[in-house]
């Protein structure tokens, strides 16, 4: 008996390790693949998916908004998605697909430090879809 389940344990090991390193990809703004929140300071007034920010479990001290991108699935069930975002309980803009494609990123990446200095990452799970 013994002499299966070191295999067996290590055979686990490496299929939960290869599984879990498989799911998750770091990705920077402006990389493709990237959901999360974004800095709309020094760039053209962001296209928002909705006029008014949402907030699934408001805070009593108000907050200040964040602008975030994320697929639409999320967006349409941000109930469901929104820790995934750490942003359950602050006002979110929701910024339209086209604006972060077309306007956002090409500015992003005209920036100092396009992918090193600006230090937002988001893990994004190839089962988000």
């Amino acid at each position: 008996m013994k002499k299966f389940i070191l295999p067996l344990a290590t055979a686990w090991l490496a299929l939960s390790a290869s599984v879990s390193h498989a799911s998750n990809v770091s990705v920077s703004v402006g990389q493709p693949g990237f959901y999360g929140r974004i800095d709309v300071g020094g760039y053209p007034a962001p296209q928002l998916v909705y006029s008014q920010p949402i907030a699934i479990q408001p805070s009593p001290y108000g907050g200040t908004p964040v602008y975030l991108y994320a697929p639409p699935k999320h967006i349409h069930h941000w109930d469901k998605y929104c820790r995934r975002y750490g942003a359950c309980g602050v006002p979110v803009y929701f910024v339209q697909e086209r604006w972060y494609n077309q306007v956002y990123v090409p500015q992003y990446r005209r920036g100092p430090g396009y992918g090193h200095e600006r230090g937002h990452h988001h893990h994004r799970h190839h089962d988000d879809d």
